[in-house]
């Protein structure tokens, strides 16, 4: 039998996707919205003084018109008859959306796209009726009762981003092999941690706590970066190294869900997310800059982290009010719907399904999709997981547990009150 990977199917899949992947190098969504540290450095030397001022910064807008172009070639050439075809039609189309939404840096008119893309917290959950800004006032709520508030400033003892590179560098190396990601410390990074296939970043000058530290692992090295190393290990689909607009609610929440199955997600991670999320749905109301950053204030996060999270919101959009950069909003939803579909996918003995979820950086969609493509070769079974994916038992144990105790309605418990 000839291997799927030279039948001429497959074969004009793989130029397209090269196609695809040289379309969007130049399309780096966070790159064009993030802020210079200089914008902070102003903002937090103002507020020294007693002045609250918006901050400044003035985007470069790119042009993507021919990339633009490119892309709709792609996904007109494509063949959506075909799981592969139709797998890069449809991230064509959300990289073109995602080049629009750049194109606009800078306007409100990022706010529509950003939503498309991401969501907003008024989009509902799935299998319910609840919505992705209920669950964060849920969140927020249990964080304020149980006093997590307090856990949103300093942590009370520091690892060095110095030490902490050394330490997550020994496990990418356990993991990876040695020399196959490097682990670094940037000056001029705003995240505390940012991911890609060969290369970890950590933000200098920061102190870390040990939940940052196992966080950092669970999320950014044994998810992104994994997912990453998988995608470009891919016969056909080498553009599943790249996060596709669309797949970055499940990739974020994939993240996010890989911290509470590690058990490395606390309370006040989950506040801060929340927060977040609200801070969004604040702004989008036509709260500006200054009554966010107020706001983050007065809910326990200090000056420099208010003034990061309430950026986070703003990037790329006006700071006046009734426009967001929405991508906060996966982190939330993205976890809830992961959640979703692994017990889903528990409940119906599906759970290959979920070792496909890390073969790239795939959205929930595709892992169902690609089915047949993971069945004859053309789309490569994940070569890295995370432990406690590998550990199927184990993960089976908490599925079970979380669909059954789903079924007990704590409204009906009173005689413990």
């Amino acid at each position: 039998m000839k291997h799927a990977a030279t039948a001429p199917a497959q074969r004009h899949c793989a130029a397209l996707d090269k196609r695809l992947v040289d379309a969007v190098r130049r399309i780096r969504v966070l790159d064009t919205v993030s802020w210079p540290v200089a914008v902070e450095r102003q903002f937090l030397e103002q507020l020294q003084r007693g002045h609250e001022a918006l901050p400044h910064f003035d985007y470069a807008a790119p042009d993507f018109s021919a990339e633009r172009t490119e892309l709709s070639a792609i996904a007109n050439e494509a063949d959506t008859a075909h799981p592969l075809g139709a797998y890069l039609a449809r991230s064509a189309a959300s990289w073109q959306t995602a080049a629009c939404m750049l194109e606009a840096v800078g306007t409100a008119g990022v706010t529509a796209p950003s939503i498309e893309l991401y969501g907003k917290p008024g989009d509902a959950l799935p299998g319910g009726t609840q919505t992705n800004f209920d669950a964060a006032r849920y969140f927020f709520a249990i964080a304020e009762k149980l006093g997590a508030g307090e856990a949103l400033s300093e942590a009370d003892y520091c690892i060095p981003a110095e030490v902490l590179r050394d330490e997550v560098q020994a496990e990418v190396d356990t993991c990876f092999g040695a020399g196959a990601v490097r682990v670094e410390i940037d000056p001029g990074l705003t995240a505390k941690a940012a991911a890609g296939a060969s290369r970890i970043r950590l933000r200098g000058n920061t102190c870390f706590s040990g939940y940052d530290r196992s966080q950092l692992l669970a999320h950014e090295a044994f998810v992104h970066t994994l997912t990453a190393r998988n995608g470009r290990a891919q016969p056909i689909l080498k553009s599943l190294s790249r996060t596709a607009p669309r797949a970055t609610a499940t990739q974020e929440g994939l993240a996010v869900f890989a911290e509470l199955m590690s058990g490395s997600i606390d309370i006040a991670r989950l506040q801060r997310i929340s927060l977040r999320i609200l801070a969004i749905d604040m702004a989008l109301a036509g709260a500006d800059f200054i009554e966010v950053y107020r706001w983050f204030r007065e809910h326990g996060q200090g000056v420099s982290d208010s003034f990061y999270s309430t950026q986070r919101v703003y990037r790329g959009v006006p700071l006046t009010g009734g426009a967001a950069f929405t991508k906060d909003n996966v982190y939330l939803a993205g976890l809830l719907t992961v959640h979703t579909f692994f017990r889903w996918a528990f409940k119906r003995r599906r759970l290959g399904l979920l070792k496909h979820l890390f073969a790239g950086k795939l959205a929930l969609e595709d892992a169902i999709a690609l089915r047949p493509c993971f069945a004859d070769g053309s789309v490569a079974e994940p070569e890295f997981l995370p432990q406690w994916v590998q550990h199927s038992q184990g993960l089976a144990g908490k599925l079970a547990f979380s669909l059954f105790a789903n079924k007990i309605r704590m409204g009906r418990i009173g005689e413990w009150d």
